[in-house]
């Protein structure tokens, strides 16, 4: 269940006649808890209290008490034995009267005590009863998530009464009445209505309770706040409407038909409007609730959430950092303060991703923070702030998306002037609405951002604005316009969306920007999109560009494609921060890996290089140039190489079958063949793929030798198989697999080692923290989906079994999904390694043995589970100091002691990956070698 799911339900239960005997499975029930399990606890089989209430085991202890004994009961069970035996996380008293209850994981959480009625306020406490991590962060916008779930309610009972609303004709018309619905609340309950509850109320007195007149209360409600005073009598608004103020600024304008209500709807109508909406978070509000007007997207309820702490990861070094350091430096200075200002109210920023305006709003507030710091310093506290709306721009492709961005930034600068000028004046200047639609509903990637900045009518705006604030003359409004331009910001979290993800329209959004470029575009992903248009954009405007994106982007092949076009255009990277998760609040919810990056075509000479380190704490490091994988370093594209490029063994795919099933067996399989134990001997051998490596599985395959056909082929199930393999290969439409009919006995490669292989699985999961590298012997082979190092010195084990050599494979070969993609070309071949002595290799060697002998004392532990970030140090201590002393022996060749983290890692393999290719002679054309 997600936060939204778990408010509801908690609400439900809070609203409910209070039912002591239900009351405990209840509140089970709303965190997710499944029948099978309240059965259980009914029936008192895993039910473990001590005290005759319900204690769950390593989840909580609650119970049900007579009115008056709710303190006292919770202390009984804080004290009581059952409680720690069974380490229940949270202890909880009620009597249906007041509730009270206690987080014994987390002492610094103080107890909860509350009205019961009321405990529906403080879901956010129980939180971790349903798994969810991001409690704080709930906690502190639970409003946003309580009108989520009620909106929603909303939503979806109006388009089940008005099917016909549920058409992609009629939805903008849906959206568009729900955000007039969201604004009217907002309205009546800070006093913008002139009235508190006046809409709420208005409702519930005018409209029938069967809600037959529901919809035409509402539409004479909006008739009215669209018309201005002296038009309503002409009009005929009813009193009990004229009343409202005049809003309009096209949130009144269009049509006003209103869909029809059910008696349900009325009622999830008055619900939301009796919320408080003083309590709106505007910062989040927007991507709390688009999903509401998605059914892609409604499965996902609440997960939409952007935190605040990771915008600023993007707005803060764009320029907000900046502006900052002016004002300290600006110190009790008018005329640098008034300068600032000015360039303030100058300052576009521009999402073209804009979903529903987090990023916009973020910048909104914060820049009205910093202008309230000037007017204070000024003498100007009240002042009307100079930085409008309208220069904060953005595209987004959903409308009810676009309708909720402008909400949410006309929102946002109500309860600004509310902060900084006072209640009275926000008032007095928040109504009417203004009229721009500065929210464009459309494809970014199609779209001419030029034309959203339309030159002349921003130069009438701003030339009218400083003679209503200035005072100025026409003419120096003329020479001030002129002479100093403003800047633009672009800024936001565009989809992200891999090559293999795309639809058709996404691939067509691509072509539209790439061709003509590279004919390698159909392997970027769809972020790549917005990092083109933002740098063409770049050429023509005095802009800087800063995008969430996933790191894919700056990893494997998308680099050589994507970076030098960029780069192309005079841009440089001009501050970026390297992969962390971007988290949502989705139950166990692990984000996705991201990066930012910035993009300056006159970038400052020091460079800001942001990274988490091990303790989460954000180091920043200055660098005079970070290069496309978002290293300190000089521009550099890693590319295949066909050999090592240091002294290192030579590394091949492994063997394809290509076998329609024929040459791979399972152990039934092999039993099936009926062999001698000669025939076993000379022709099966244990196979290995990626799973089989790393789960330890068992698989087998026919393994014949051109020597051994003519034996094979006596064996009539061996014969058989070969014929299967010859009838699939030539009814391939590979030409290359028609030619393998003429040998069916072998795979398409038929690598053996004498004595040993290094075997390296292909694809392997990103949370382990080494490669699961190791040994197999010469009787056992391996499939195409490893790779093989065939009889080669055990210490280049060692070095693919480091860390310094997993972080440059994460960098430079990119990623399967979110695995670990390994390569030889782009992987091993490039990697770097000092010249190494004799020594080096004799120490190498001798951590590579420590490595699989410390594995062997787990047998029969497969490579999963020892490598299992939760496990490994617990359960398997051997193999993680095996691999601490390869990682000190390695390290200390590369730079005489340990690295202090992966950023330095990474610095030093490219600073050598420089030097060692800028030695190597122009490499010849040559046929490839096999891969």
């Amino acid at each position: 269940m997600n936060a939204v799911e778990i408010e509801e339900a908690i609400s439900q239960l809070a609203e409910a006649p209070f039912d002591a005997a239900a009351f405990p499975f209840a509140f089970l029930e709303a965190f997710g808890n499944k029948a099978t399990t309240l059965k259980k606890l009914k029936s008192n089989s895993s039910n473990k209290s001590d005290l005759g209430g319900v204690l769950q085991r390593n989840n909580i202890h609650l119970k049900v008490c007579e009115e008056g004994e709710v303190t006292a009961t919770l202390t009984a069970l804080r004290e009581s034995p059952a409680t720690a035996k069974q380490k229940a996380k949270f202890i909880l008293a009620t009597d249906g009267v007041s509730l009270e209850a206690e987080n014994l994981a987390d002492e610094a959480e103080p107890p909860l005590v509350c009205e019961y009625a009321k405990f529906d306020d403080h879901f956010g406490f129980f939180l971790p009863l349903a798994g969810i991590t991001t409690v704080k962060q709930i906690r502190e916008n639970a409003f946003d998530i309580k009108a989520t779930g009620r909106l929603n309610r909303l939503y979806v009972e109006l388009l089940q009464k008005n099917p016909d609303w549920d058409t992609d004709e009629r939805r903008e018309a849906m959206n568009h009445f729900m955000a007039r619905l969201i604004f009217c609340f907002f309205a009546e309950d800070t006093n913008i209505f002139h009235s508190e509850n006046l809409f709420t109320a208005t409702i519930e007195q005018m409209s029938a309770r069967d809600s037959s007149n529901t919809h035409a209360v509402l539409a004479e409600l909006f008739r009215a706040m669209r018309t201005p005073p002296q038009e309503r009598a002409a009009a005929g608004i009813k009193n009990w409407a004229n009343q409202f103020p005049y809003a309009n600024g096209g949130l009144f304008s269009g049509s006003l038909e209103v869909p029809r209500f059910s008696k349900i709807a009325r009622s999830y109508l008055l619900h939301v409007g009796n919320l408080d909406w003083t309590k709106i978070n505007p910062d989040i509000f927007g991507s709390m609730i688009q999903a509401v007007a998605d059914d892609e997207e409604r499965g996902a309820l609440g997960m939409h959430y952007t935190s605040v702490p990771n915008i600023l990861k993007v707005l803060n070094p764009l320029f907000l950092d900046d502006l900052r350091e002016q004002l300290e430096a600006a110190g009790e200075n008018g005329r640098k303060l008034l300068n600032l200002r000015k360039r303030m109210a100058r300052i576009r920023v521009f999402d073209p991703a804009c979903g529903s305006g987090n990023f916009l709003v973020i910048a909104y507030k914060e820049m009205r923070a910093i202008e309230a710091v000037i007017n204070e310093r000024r003498g100007e506290a009240d002042r009307r702030s100079e930085i409008p709306l309208t220069n904060f721009r953005g595209i987004e492709i959903r409308h009810f998306s676009c309708e909720v961005a402008r909400l949410a930034l006309i929102i946002a600068e109500y309860q600004c002037d509310v902060v900084y000028r006072g209640q009275r004046l926000a008032l007095a200047e928040f109504l009417p609405l203004k009229d721009e639609n500065w929210i464009t509903c459309g494809n970014a990637l199609q779209l001419d951002w030029l034309s959203l900045w339309d030159a002349d009518q921003q130069g009438v705006r701003v030339r009218q604005e400083r003679l209503d604030l200035y005072g100025e003359t026409r003419e120096q409004a003329e020479v001030d316009f002129e002479n100093e331009a403003g800047e633009t910001f672009l800024c936001g979290n565009p989809p992200y969306l891999g090559s293999t993800w795309q639809s058709k329209e996404q691939k067509a959004d691509l072509k539209h920007i790439f061709e003509g470029r590279t004919k390698k575009w159909k392997s970027l992903d769809y972020v790549s999109g917005w990092f083109m248009k933002a740098v063409d954009y770049g050429t023509q405007t005095r802009s800087i560009t800063a995008f969430v994106s996933t790191n894919s982007i700056c990893q494997g092949q998308q680099v050589s494609i994507l970076w030098p076009l960029i780069f192309n255009t005079e841009h440089e990277i001009s501050f970026a921060h390297t992969s962390f998760k971007w988290a949502n609040l989705a139950s166990h919810n692990a984000g996705v890996t991201v990066v930012i990056v910035g993009l300056a075509s006159n970038a400052e000479k020091a460079r800001n290089l942001f990274s988490i380190e091990d303790k989460g704490e954000t180091v920043v490091r200055e660098a005079e140039n970070i290069n496309a994988y978002l290293v300190a370093g000089s521009n550099v594209e890693i590319s295949k190489h066909m050999e090592p490029l240091s002294n290192t063994a030579e590394m091949l795919r492994g063997n394809m079958p290509y076998d329609g099933g024929n040459l791979l067996l399972s152990a039934d399989e092999v039993i099936d063949l009926d062999l001698t134990q000669d025939q076993y001997e000379k022709l099966i051998r244990r196979i290995y793929g990626s799973a089989e490596f790393i789960r330890g599985l068992s698989r087998y395959c026919l393994w014949i030798e051109d020597d051994l056909l003519d034996e094979a082929l006596t064996i009539a199930p061996v014969r058989q198989r070969i014929e299967g393999v010859r009838k699939m290969r030539l009814a391939s439409r590979d030409k290359s697999a028609n030619a393998m009919a003429a040998y069916p006995h072998r795979m398409r490669e038929m690598n053996l080692a004498k004595q040993q292989t290094i075997s390296m699985p292909r694809i392997s999961s990103e949370r382990r923290e080494y490669l699961p590298v190791g040994l197999v012997d010469s009787k056992t082979t391996i499939t195409d989906l490893c790779f093989g190092l065939y009889d080669a010195s055990l210490w280049n084990m060692a070095l693919i079994a480091s860390r310094i050599h997993l972080v440059w494979i994460a960098t430079v070969c990119g990623k399967l999904e979110t695995r670990i993609r390994y390569s030889n070309t782009l992987g091993w071949n490039t990697f770097p390694v000092p010249t190494l002595t004799q020594q080096n290799k004799t120490d190498l060697t001798r951590c590579a043995e420590d490595i699989l002998l410390a594995r062997e004392q787990y047998f029969p532990a497969t490579i999963a589970d020892m490598y299992d970030p939760k496990r490994m140090d617990s359960e398997f201590p051997l193999v993680r100091q095996a691999h601490d002393l390869n990682d000190e022996t390695l390290e200390r060749i590369y730079i005489g002691r340990r690295f202090k983290n992966d950023t330095e890692r990474l610095e030093k393999l490219f600073d050598l990956y420089t030097k060692m290719t800028a030695q190597q002679p122009p490499a010849k054309k040559s046929a490839p070698r096999k891969s």
